[in-house]
């Protein structure tokens, strides 16, 4: 598509004010207008070509526009807001049939259902849901090529701490399981309109070929909810509903360390031991 009928769109600012779309609070909204951010955050993306994009929360569609602007297959876009989805239908209608809007809730959504291989998600993501959200997707990494997503600057250093940091914890070992995760541009508060309260950041999250079963994947998220549940405690107790120092003498680990200190590859092997069923010897 030409870049002509996206030109002739009126500016954002006209957009919102027409609209009467007001910046809600209970909705998490923050709209990034600046079109020199929006397109650095399509290209932190990488290869679109062909793609098709889920994006979550659009608001009145600068985001969109920078996306369709570029040579993605399609956008299809999910929002909450009604005032947002009219907002977003003069876009769509110049856009020969690119840009498909679902008004619901995202968390209601399956995405991978939404539109067939390749997808990624691109997302200014609502701060209220962002959380939820990225958790829901983790869990069918597989279905996406890629997930490049905004956040509030702390949570996105959480989803790329490494071991040992204040900031590791249960959220970073569960997307760097599933994904390489790489945290792309920070974007100051006075870039939004209204500006929140806290800096934002963007990361890239490509996952991982061979996504575990869903056995493993729940035995996982038993494993670092306990471990990180009790941070201050040595591991062979907080573990000690999954097996205690047993279960770390089977994975090899000191049952003395704490959590923050376990790598990706030592929250794999005990992740893998949870898993596996006990059998009893026979007699």
């Amino acid at each position: 598509m030409s870049a002509e009928p996206l030109s002739a769109l009126p500016p954002l600012r006209d957009v919102i004010a027409r609209a009467g779309l007001d910046a809600r609070r209970s909705l998490g909204q923050h709209f990034l207008l600046d079109t020199n951010l929006t397109l650095r955050i399509v290209r932190a993306a990488g290869t679109l070509a062909g793609r098709h994009v889920i994006e979550v929360g659009p608001g009145p569609g600068g985001l969109t526009r920078a996306l369709l602007a570029g040579p993605a297959a399609d956008v299809t876009a999910i929002e909450i807001d009604p005032r947002a989805v009219a907002a977003l239908g003069e876009l769509q209608a110049a856009t020969a049939g690119r840009l498909s809007i679902v008004a619901a809730d995202a968390l209601s959504v399956d995405c991978a259902a939404l539109v067939p291989p390749p997808r990624h998600i691109i997302a200014n993501l609502p701060y209220n849901i962002a959380t939820p959200l990225l958790i829901g997707w983790l869990r069918q990494a597989g279905a996406f090529e890629g997930l490049t997503l905004m956040f509030q600057e702390e949570v996105a250093e959480r989803i790329c701490a490494s071991p040992g940091t204040a900031a590791y914890g249960r959220l970073s070992v569960l997307v760097q399981w599933l994904c390489e995760a790489e945290l792309k541009l920070r974007i100051p508060p006075a870039a939004f309109v209204p500006p929140p309260k806290v800096s934002s950041a963007v990361i890239r999250l490509t996952p991982r070929p061979g996504q575990p079963e869903p056995s493993l994947l729940h035995a996982m998220e038993r494993l670092t909810a306990a471990a990180f549940g009790q941070r201050r405690k040595m591991l062979r107790g907080s573990l000690a509903p999954l097996g205690g120092a047993a279960l770390l003498e089977r994975a090899g680990i000191a049952p003395e360390r704490r959590a923050e200190t376990l790598s990706i590859a030592e929250f794999d092997r005990l992740a893998r031991l949870v898993a596996m069923p006990q059998v009893d010897p026979q007699p």
